[in-house]
């Protein structure tokens, strides 16, 4: 009632003058017409919002395509088509004329970040001299202070622009400014965090793996997997470290992957520490590594845990004896087969002892006269070459 009041308050003075019986009007009728012009007006600012958003874009995008046509000029001028490049000069050695990209038009802020930003899309672009060259071109305007200044936001996503326009160009970053974002509580800062501290960090790049309290989601794993084993002239450190001490599951995890990439048989006493944690989860994870890096050392230990373990353990360790292929536990992977009513159980156990090739050949054969129809369809499945294992 209280707003009713103060809108015809507002809006009353302006009925009645237009409006000659607005006040001989019911009151339901008064703020039907009060709610009909309010409604009106809002759909026209909106409408009006809409048009000037759409124009201001369109303008935008008409004075950055003339720019970036502008600035592709100078670059393919100075850069690609470089006479001391093509001369065959080093490109540490070329002398870069940077007059054409000082002109006075770059001195406005939208302009040297479309600068920058076509100076990225060209490095990725290039590669060998002219990729230097962008760079080098980045670092002698100064370029890389824009971007710094960015790490200095509020704003989570300025942050994010900045990290990437830094690891684009390799510009050497001190690691007191990234590794606090390593572990923001903001999923895409903290993963682009992580790429850009490994790739620019020039002391330990791995370092971030001691502090992170933020879980490695799967995505991100995809994302650092491919930096680290892209990178040219990255350290690979020995992750036993990780595996041993780290108290964040999901970095354990994920140095089981790069273990078992890297083949760090080393890491494998620490591996096998794994197999009495809690978390079976982990215990999955540290067991198809173990099969993968093929440590039939511990085949007997895995063996003697089988049959206290969840299902998706039992699974793995099935798969880790096909791996191993040792011939010592064929018994036990024929009495698996026989004994279990478990599908996952007796297609594993079937993959593991067609794995093992002649020395399990007989008792293959002899399992496929001897078993019931499902269990003969899954060994004969099995024995497709095509599967992998």
């Amino acid at each position: 009632m209280l707003s009713f009041i103060v809108a015809d308050s507002l809006f009353g003075p302006f009925f009645r003058k237009y409006f000659y019986y607005y006040d001989s009007y019911p009151v339901v009728i008064q703020i039907a017409v009060f709610l009909t012009a309010v409604a009106i007006s809002a759909t026209i600012i909106a409408y009006l919002s809409i048009i000037f958003r759409r124009g201001k874009g369109y303008l935008t995008d008409v004075r950055t395509r003339k720019i970036n046509t502008f600035i592709d000029n100078l670059i393919t001028d100075n850069i690609i088509f470089n006479e001391e490049i093509l001369a065959g000069v080093p490109p540490q050695d070329v002398k870069l004329d940077l007059e054409p990209f000082q002109k006075q038009v770059f001195s406005q802020g939208w302009v040297k970040q479309a600068l920058v930003d076509r100076l990225i899309y060209f490095a990725n672009s290039f590669s060998g001299d002219r990729n230097l060259l962008f760079k080098r071109l980045f670092v002698e305007l100064e370029l890389e202070k824009l971007s710094f200044n960015k790490l200095k936001s509020f704003n989570n996503s300025t942050k994010i622009l900045g990290l990437v326009e830094l690891t684009s160009m390799s510009v050497a970053v001190a690691d007191v400014l990234i590794l606090p974002l390593t572990n923001s509580r903001n999923r895409k800062l903290r993963s682009e965090a992580r790429i850009a501290y490994i790739k620019l960090s020039k002391n330990d790049p791995f370092k971030f793996f001691d502090d992170a309290t933020e879980p490695l989601l799967l995505w991100d794993q995809l994302e650092l997997f491919k930096i680290i084993t892209t990178t040219e002239g990255l350290t690979i450190p020995n992750f036993a470290r990780w595996i041993t001490y780290s108290t964040n599951k999901s970095i354990v995890s994920f140095c089981l992957k790069l273990v078992v990439h890297y083949n760090q048989h080393a890491a494998i006493p620490s591996i096998v520490k794994l197999l009495d944690n809690k978390d079976h989860y982990l215990r999955v994870e540290a067991i198809k590594c173990l099969g993968k890096l093929k440590a039939d050392d511990i085949e007997e230990k895995l063996i003697a845990i089988y049959n206290n373990q969840p299902l998706n353990c039992q699974i793995e360790i099935l798969k880790a004896i096909g791996r191993f292929s040792t011939g010592k536990q064929i018994q036990f992977l024929r009495g698996e087969f026989i004994r279990t009513s478990d599908f996952d159980i007796k297609k594993n156990a079937a993959r593991s002892l067609i794995n093992h090739g002649r020395a399990a050949k007989d008792i293959v054969q002899n399992l496929i006269d001897t078993a019931t129809a499902d269990g003969a369809i899954i060994l004969k499945h099995c024995m497709n070459p095509l599967i992998k294992y």
